[in-house]
């Protein structure tokens, strides 16, 4: 009963939230487009002829926003948007689309190989693992996601590159924090309107690879 209760709350809330209303008006996806929206104007991210990737993508709102704000005349896109889900998602005008899980070496293998020689300057990971209610084992699932966008923004960001990467208050979340600073001269924490309040998501934005990462890269070739 519980269960049923919890659920119908759920629903209301979902009709009756504003961002939902405001997504469906505006042609978004989901209403995690404004999430993005509010991060990007904030940390004044995203420029014409940027290459982005978009990791855990689907339904694909985050790279709506991506390709409308990197449209010029016309639609076309001045820049590149990459993006990738295990689970399938309709195409956005412009949008590479690989589906696959990115836990797996051949999917970011297939990746890395479309990105190729190319620097990217932004990569957003809105990815969420299914979680269990069990404490300890979903923050190893949460970690796990956060560290592998990090190893690809590592390996493919540009200097002054950034990401953002979804994560979750609670544990492990100080440990995932402590693992960016080692790679990123700058990492904030933001919580955008859009977010609910109760929601313990927290996204994580870092900026700039120490000299260390690019040393580093220099030495493995990439």
């Amino acid at each position: 009963m519980a269960k049923k209760k919890f659920s119908k709350e759920w629903i209301m809330q979902h009709i009756n939230d504003p961002y939902v209303k405001l997504a469906k008006e505006k042609g978004y996806r989901a209403r995690a487009a404004f999430k993005l929206t509010e991060i990007l104007d904030s940390e004044k991210l995203l420029h014409i002829n940027d290459v982005v990737v978009d990791l855990g993508s689907t339904p694909g709102s985050w790279s709506q926003i991506v390709s409308e704000r990197l449209a010029g005349a016309g639609g076309t896109l001045r820049g590149r948007v990459i993006a990738l889900d295990i689970l399938p998602m309709e195409p956005i005008h412009g949008v590479e689309f690989i589906q696959g899980d990115f836990r797996e070496d051949e999917v970011l293998s297939q990746l890395s190989q479309l990105v190729g020689n190319q620097q990217v300057d932004l990569v957003l990971s809105d990815m969420a693992p299914n979680l269990s209610g069990v404490g300890i084992a979903d923050a190893a699932r949460i970690q796990h996601v956060c560290d592998l966008a990090l190893e690809f923004a590592k390996d493919h960001l540009k200097p002054d590159g950034a990401l953002i990467v979804k994560a979750f208050h609670g544990t492990g979340f100080s440990q995932i924090v402590e693992s960016f600073k080692t790679v990123f001269t700058r990492v904030v924490e933001r919580k955008p309107k859009a977010s609910r309040d109760k929601s313990s998501e927290t996204f994580l934005v870092a900026r700039n690879l120490k000299a260390s990462v690019l040393a580093g890269r220099v030495e493995s070739g990439n």
